[in-house]
């Protein structure tokens, strides 16, 4: 019986049903870094947004946070929570009235030298022109033992359609080599 819920519990949603993703664009960052990455014309025809992320920046302390920005726009548009954690203080913050939102943390570059973060952001219905439009984000990092782990949460308080989005370093000046950035629509 166990198995018969676990299966209709998976069956069901868009995480079960791989056909359900598209791939919109990946962008790999070469040598010599990048300090913004871009995703553009994004096409309207899907009912969420995915972006994964694998990436680390050139930030001389131990860790960096992600820049978010939807549109071109800053202003006070944004809003943001996160809670997080390093294996022993877990940290909870917010704001209002921000330029930028803040979904996730990689390492920076006193990290080794092999050690990126990862992050995944949904966009929620990113298309629909009837509501602001809300991130959720999960991400972090393993730093031999030190690093940090979060959920993140946004608000772009606008009912524009997002037909494109930025991230950029918030404490470094680029995403280094190898860094990675993957951009999916889910159907509806």
């Amino acid at each position: 019986m166990i198995g018969a819920i676990t299966a209709g519990l998976f069956s069901a949603g868009v995480a079960a049903n791989t056909n359900s993703y598209e791939s919109i664009a990946t962008t790999t960052v070469g040598a010599g870094g990048t300090g913004t990455i871009t995703f553009s014309s994004i096409p309207l025809t899907y009912k969420h947004l995915q972006l994964r992320a694998i990436a680390r920046t050139n930030n001389g302390g131990g860790e960096d946070y992600v820049i978010f920005r939807q549109n071109g726009i800053s202003g006070t548009s944004y809003s943001y929570h996160q809670i997080t954690g390093n294996g022993s203080t877990v940290n909870a913050t917010g704001g209002a009235s921000n330029s930028e939102t803040y979904p996730g943390h990689y390492p920076g570059s006193t990290s080794g030298a092999s050690i990126f973060g990862t992050i995944i952001i949904d966009l929620l219905d990113y298309a629909d022109t009837n509501k602001y439009k809300t991130i959720k984000s999960l991400g972090g990092y393993d730093n031999n033992g030190a690093g940090r782990l979060g959920l993140y949460s946004g608000l772009f308080m606008s009912t524009n359609a997002i037909s494109s989005f930025t991230l950029s370093p918030g404490a470094g000046s680029l995403f280094t080599q190898y860094s990675q950035f993957a951009l999916y629509g889910i159907k509806g």
